[in-house]
């Protein structure tokens, strides 16, 4: 890698490091260890194609995709975190409702097995149509539409704080926000 690669490199670290942080964090269920070793992983493949890499920032989100994939394909034993109770007051207009929420949602999320984990980030968070979710984790997009069904299932029962009406004007239900590629997924309104 010549020098003025590397300083290319390092400048789109610099710039991207947080954002894709916290879509790391995500797709690991809120382990800060986990998500900073996928996204290093990521990193370290990207520098490796970095000459060939057109659009460093979507190449990177795919290798952490894959890479998530990847992990939770294993079959590790699925370990349960234990939370203290879900936050009170989501609804509370003091200002810390959007933080609330966020734990709430953090929280929850990472309840989820890594593969409901993957497809809910994938689909509301990265804004991915199912056919766009299918081909990155190598699936149909039925068994994207099953996946995401019964993931929004569980994460009403996992956290049914996040399906009450807030006072503050924050989302009713994670699962009826609509994107910019369309609707909520088929079966994902109760």
């Amino acid at each position: 890698m010549d020098p003025q690669d590397h300083d290319r490199f390092r400048d789109f670290v610099d710039a991207r490091w947080s954002a894709l942080l916290r879509l790391a964090n995500l797709l690991t269920g809120g382990d800060r260890h986990e998500a900073e070793d996928l996204l290093q992983t990521a990193l370290m493949k990207a520098l490796g194609r970095w000459r060939q890499v057109e659009d460093p920032e979507s190449y990177v989100r795919k290798v952490m995709y894959r890479q998530q994939v990847s992990r939770w394909r294993l079959r590790r034993p699925h370990r349960e975190p234990t939370f203290a109770s879900p936050p009170e007051g989501l609804g509370v207009s003091d200002g810390t409702s959007a933080a609330d929420l966020r734990i709430a949602v953090g929280q929850a999320l990472a309840r989820l097995t890594p593969r409901q984990r993957t497809v809910l980030v994938l689909r509301y968070f990265e804004d991915l149509s199912e056919t766009e979710v299918a081909r990155v984790l190598g699936c149909s997009v039925g068994t994207v539409r099953s996946t995401t069904h019964r993931s929004l299932a569980r994460l009403r029962r996992l956290a049914p704080e996040l399906g009450a009406p807030a006072s503050s004007g924050a989302p009713a239900e994670l699962a009826t926000t609509t994107t910019t590629r369309g609707p909520a997924p088929r079966g994902a309104h109760t």
